[in-house]
Formats: structure tokens, sequence, C-alpha cells
């Protein structure tokens, strides 16, 4: 497992640092984000779209629980907010073949994955966001080189 902690200023920072993901982390990729809410998921999650050359509007799929896009990659976003304590299979697994997908909230629900990076998001007192990256494995080595 390899750390790396990012520090965020502004929401654009935020989304920056989520474009880099977007644009380096490689397909069949599980990113899980935690952090309280709004400390940023939604706007990271954003910037990964932008980042996997998305051009639809990026929200969290809050009501719908999932939500899938296409761009230059496939980027299946959960919200799994709602999906404390259920351990039933959801439908998605075919949907995350070939494709980077962001789990909001990634506490309430635990899917095998064996590209997996851990992104947890802390709120500080001057509203910047410290971000911690931890990487599974070294399956996006280009990804953090960048964050690095």
């Amino acid at each position: 497992m390899k750390e790396f902690k990012v520090l965020c200023q502004t929401r654009e920072d935020t989304f920056d640092l989520g474009k880099k993901i977007g644009t380096y982390c490689l397909a069949d990729t599980m990113i899980c984000l935690t952090g309280q809410l709004g400390a940023g998921k939604t706007a990271l999650t954003k910037g990964i779209a932008a980042g996997c050359g998305i051009k639809d509007v990026v929200n969290s799929p809050t009501f719908n629980i999932c939500k899938i896009y296409q761009g230059n990659k496939k980027l299946v976003h959960i919200d799994a907010y709602r999906l404390e304590n259920i351990s039933d299979e959801l439908g998605f697994e075919e949907e995350m073949d070939d494709a980077i997908t962001v789990i909001e909230w990634s506490q309430y629900i635990d899917y095998p994955c064996d590209h997996r990076i851990d992104i947890m998001i802390e709120v500080n007192e001057d509203q910047s966001r410290l971000f911690t990256l931890v990487f599974a494995d070294d399956y996006n080595q280009a990804l953090m080189e960048v964050v690095a």
C-alpha cells in the first residue's frame, strides 16, 4: 500500500485533483470516497468525470444510487449513503467491468476489487480539504507519480 496526502485550498483545487485522477486512473479501478457531508466527494467526482472526458453534468446519484457516464473512459458513480446494512448484490457489478468506479460513502458497502484507491477527505478549520489517497497496489503507477 502507498499513501499520498494532497491539500486543496479551494473547490477548484478539488476539481483539479479529481481531473488528474480521472486522466491517469486506469479502468477496472474502484475509488472509494469517505468524508463528512459537504467534504467534497461529489466535487472530486465531477473532476474525475472531466478527466475521463465526460461532458455530461455529474451530480451525486443519491436517489438513483448509481449513474453511468461514458467519455474517453467509462465512469460508474455510486452513492452508497442509503445502502447501510444492505448486503445483497445491487446489480452494478457488470457495469463496473472496464470502468472507473467511484463510490461515495464507501464505508456503507463492500465490493471486492483488485485495484482499489481509498480517498479520505478531511475538512480543516480554514475550510481547506486534506485528501489522503491510499493505493492498494501499483496498478495505477502513473497516477501515483502525478499526485506524489
